[in-house]
């Protein structure tokens, strides 16, 4: 689980990181800097929201028994990987418009006062911080949660490290590359979390299927070895996988896969646009 709750914390971190980079350097630039302390109350109150609500899911499931835990698990996951998908496909086209919007945002924020500013980075933060807290529970949930929280902490901390090298100039990255490829890379884990949310639903038997597998290579990958637990950390795949899970595993990622990488549509020309306009009011 380190290198995916890393991947992550990095590209969830560096979102919220970036968007506060954002708000701050519209501030400056804007002579307002009176109002960045707003910004910063809005970030802590997203993080503090963000922590209570992992809590929240966290200890509230200790008190299940363990099929109940087994089917908030595998309903958890489901939820993280429409969570997953929905944020790739939405940044798949937005990160290209993201500062002229939130900067656009901000100098409305900033006419109305500072409670709109507070408003717009808690939002921001918050958006992330709970997407975050979804995705990751279940690598909480069961067995060390040192791991995990390594994981998580590194990914957040290399992301906040590159929103302020990225702010004073000390870095120039290509987003759009970025966000490429650890979209590409956030595919494959959510293809993983989604098939260990299956496995969560067949042995809490809301789902059928639990001993029909798709495989079973445990002779050569016995569970819990280096190796397996190498495999599972990162792509959430076990040597003896049920064959529903591997179905769901493998449509999702072909279609996912599809979904994210297929080119954006060519953007109409503003007179075809405006030939456009023209014949549907004439209709």
């Amino acid at each position: 689980m380190l290198f995916a709750n890393l991947l992550i914390g990095l590209r969830e971190g560096l979102e919220a990181a970036m968007v506060v980079m954002i708000l701050a350097a519209y501030l400056a630039k804007s002579g307002r800097q009176d109002l960045m302390r707003w910004v910063w109350v809005g970030v802590a109150s997203a993080i503090a929201v963000t922590v209570a609500t992992f809590c929240i899911i966290y200890f509230g499931t200790k008190t299940l028994t363990t099929v109940g835990q087994e089917i908030i698990g595998g309903i958890g996951s489901l939820i993280a990987v429409a969570l997953v998908s929905y944020m790739l496909l939405w940044m798949r086209g937005a990160s290209k418009n993201m500062k002229a919007e939130l900067e656009g945002k901000l100098e409305a924020a900033i006419a109305v006062g500072a409670g709109s500013v507070f408003v717009l980075a808690f939002m921001a933060v918050v958006r992330e911080g709970i997407e975050t807290a979804l995705l990751v529970f279940d690598t909480f949930a069961y067995g060390s949660t040192m791991t995990p929280a390594l994981g998580l902490s590194l990914g957040i901390l290399i992301a906040v490290a590159v929103a302020v090298a990225m702010y004073y100039g000390a870095v120039r990255i290509n987003l759009g590359t970025f966000f490429k490829v650890t979209g590409i890379l956030l595919v494959v884990v959510a293809a993983g979390i989604l098939r260990y949310g299956i496995t969560d639903l067949q042995e809490a038997g809301l789902l059928p299927g639990l001993h029909t597998l798709a495989f079973d290579i445990s002779n050569f990958i016995a569970p819990g070895t280096a190796l397996a637990t190498f495999i599972e950390g990162i792509f959430n795949l076990v040597p003896a996988p049920t064959l529903l899970s591997m179905i769901a595993w493998a449509v999702y990622l072909v279609v996912a896969m599809y979904l994210f990488l297929r080119p954006a549509p060519a953007p109409k020309p503003a007179k075809q646009e405006q030939q456009a306009d023209t014949q549907s009011m004439a209709h």
